[in-house]
């Protein structure tokens, strides 16, 4: 399996997180994720309905 940057810096933020703080970045880093992906399932729903049947 492939590890990716991305992942990995994830996987230490949230790891450290917890032991370092509580559980506040880890929420943080959640909340993003949740928030963008909120984002763009709205954006491409509403592409959908944007086009006209002629």
């Amino acid at each position: 399996m492939e590890h990716h940057p991305a992942a990995t810096w994830l996987t230490e933020a949230a790891t450290s997180a917890v032991q370092q703080h509580g559980a506040g970045n880890l929420l943080r880093i959640v909340l993003i994720v949740m928030i963008l992906g909120c984002a763009l399932t709205a954006w491409l729903l509403l592409r959908g309905y944007k086009r006209k049947d002629d």
